[in-house]
């Protein structure tokens, strides 16, 4: 008699669907498919070397995401970058973070600290761009405010920081060119880890605000090709 374990089957290989979506999503969210530019699904198969078949239903799946808006026929439009968005979602993570940042910093051990200023420095190495260090980067600022964020609190910040992950990735790459791009990254960052580690609330709060607001301002200064004024 077949028991559950020998009726369910180990996935092998992923579908043509999922490998498509998840190779559009990594190029728009890198920039390589271009804010506003648009695609006919031919030009996407080709690209990807498969049918338009998985290649409409990828495109479904990032227009469910706000990656993409489909045209009737055959194409369709990246979603342009829009600032005022960005200002929402910083807006709305100043809102959050700092509060919770002041809260995390006296339940952090040291031993994490330590680790998370090891992860700091690594954000400076001059051969590892956005691209490199996105995922790590997230995980850093998750990691300062894990010990007192709730359930709730983790899947709102995780929502902002998505939202926010084509512009951070679009407008900080565009400075990866700068040597002095990396060292500003990673000593921001070792800064937090210094503030966290004070065990003050309102410093880690203020540093965590702070953070934000320079971060919102070097990103919208790369995304509109201003000088960022640091």
């Amino acid at each position: 008699m077949a028991t559950p374990r020998d009726a369910v089957q180990p996935i092998t290989s992923r579908s043509v669907v999922e490998q498509a979506t998840d190779e559009l999503r990594r190029a728009i969210l890198a920039g390589v498919l271009a804010p506003g530019e648009q695609y006919s699904l031919r030009e996407l198969a080709g690209m990807l070397g498969i049918s338009f078949i998985p290649i409409r239903e990828a495109l479904r799946s990032l227009e469910s995401e706000g990656l993409v808006i489909t045209r009737p026929g055959r194409s369709a439009v990246v979603t342009p970058l829009n600032l005022d968005d960005l200002h929402g979602i910083y807006r709305l993570r100043r809102s959050l973070e700092p509060e919770i940042a002041g809260r995390s910093c006296v339940l952090l051990s040291d031993e994490e600290l330590d680790r998370l200023d090891a992860v700091a420095t690594g954000f400076g190495h001059r051969e590892r761009g956005m691209a490199d260090i996105y995922d790590g980067h997230d995980a850093f600022h998750l990691a300062l405010l894990a010990p007192a964020a709730t359930a709730w609190d983790i899947r709102v910040l995780t929502t902002l920081w998505r939202a926010g992950e084509r512009y951070i990735r679009i407008g900080f790459g565009r400075l990866d060119p700068d040597p002095g791009e990396h060292e500003r990254r990673r000593q921001a960052h070792r800064d937090m880890v210094a503030a966290f580690r004070s065990r003050d609330p309102g410093t880690a709060a203020a540093a965590t605000e702070a953070h934000l607001a320079r971060n919102e301002r070097i990103a919208i200064a790369a995304l509109s090709g201003q000088p960022s004024g640091q």
